[in-house]
């Protein structure tokens, strides 16, 4: 693992804006003519402990279905995450970009709701990003974005676990935020990074698959799907892309394979548990309510079973693959 605040990752290609770099540390923001007024990044930076702060997309599903139905749905790897963990009790805060638009606000209602506060500014867009998803008659899901990713000043404080996904690490300008963020944070906070590959919004050559190595070896625990690891590294498997994650200095890493259930990998060990059997409407949000649910089983024991631990995940999963949209279960549904 990457030690913070020491030595960081070069980034391959230099195709980063520097203009729009900003430099994060806990409880250090430095303003630049470019960030936002310091109401709205008020949080009590030195009590924003115990809590989880979630960096990562948000924007609105345009989901049209197997019948040709067309609908919107909030959504985004990382406004899923955060939503799933305040359904389940969890204090959360959330670093995203979307504009003062209808769905904007449609968006920002939607984490509200489940009680999730925001640690920066998030309008700081002309128009909030949208996926156009089509829905198989499977459930499975292809996409179509319209997304730009980059933020304010984010109220880091010192939480308890980070959670990075998706396009965070890997999209300019964005991403350098994202890299500073996680070089500042202490060692005590843990860091989940979801890889969530969307290949037809940033290709999968040399320099991305560079940022997303970047990221996993700040990670005490990376999640990716068996799809992802097999587009990250092509043709070698899915124990092979994983041991190359752990090279990196990842602590372990969380496999999720549909149908067939999620893996626990680590240098010594692999676990398996199976899927949980349900009628599946959509995929939408599955992975990302998977990744919370690791959150919430690790919250008071790092240490918990991971059998135990991928089983909360799978079973969380479960409730969301059963009903449209990125719709994560509370804490009644899932103990229910």
């Amino acid at each position: 693992m990457v030690a913070r605040g020491r030595e960081r990752l070069p980034i391959r290609g230099g195709l980063l804006d520097s203009r729009r770099f900003l430099l994060v540390n806990p409880g250090k923001p430095v303003r630049t003519p470019s960030c936002y007024p310091a109401a709205v990044t008020s949080l009590d930076r030195d009590n924003a402990a115990a809590d989880v702060l979630v960096v990562g997309e948000a924007l609105v599903d345009v989901v049209t279905t197997a019948d040709g139905v067309t609908r919107d749905h909030p959504g985004g790897s990382g406004a899923n995450v955060a939503v799933a963990l305040g359904r389940l009790g969890r204090p959360v805060r959330y670093a995203a970009s979307f504009a003062d638009d209808a769905r904007g606000r449609s968006l920002a209602a939607h984490l509200a709701d489940s009680g999730v506060v925001m640690a920066c500014d998030p309008h700081v867009l002309d128009h909030t990003s949208t996926a156009q998803a089509t829905i198989a008659a499977d459930g499975s899901a292809t996409y179509v974005f319209d997304l730009e990713w980059k933020l304010g000043e984010i109220a880091v404080g010192t939480p308890r676990f980070v959670h990075i996904g998706s396009l965070a690490p890997v999209l300019s300008p964005g991403a350098e935020t994202v890299v500073a963020l996680l070089d500042g944070l202490p060692d005590s906070t843990r860091v989940l990074y979801d890889i969530n590959m969307r290949p037809t919004l940033t290709g999968t050559g040399q320099e991305i698959v560079s940022r997303i190595e970047r990221a996993a070896a700040y990670a005490d625990v990376v999640k990716a799907s068996d799809e992802d690891l097999e587009t990250l590294y092509p043709g070698i498997g899915l124990d092979k892309a994983a041991a190359r994650l752990l090279e990196l200095g990842a602590g372990a890493v969380a496999v999720t394979r549909g149908g067939d259930g999620a893996s626990w990998i680590t240098e010594t060990e692999r676990i398996d548990v199976e899927a949980e059997k349900v009628t599946v409407v959509d995929t939408i949000g599955a992975g990302d309510t998977f990744s919370a649910g690791l959150v919430d089983a690790l919250w008071d024991d790092f240490d918990r079973d991971r059998r135990e631990v991928l089983a909360h995940g799978v079973r969380a999963a479960a409730v969301t693959v059963s009903r449209a949209g990125a719709n994560p279960p509370t804490r009644a549904e899932l103990e229910g």
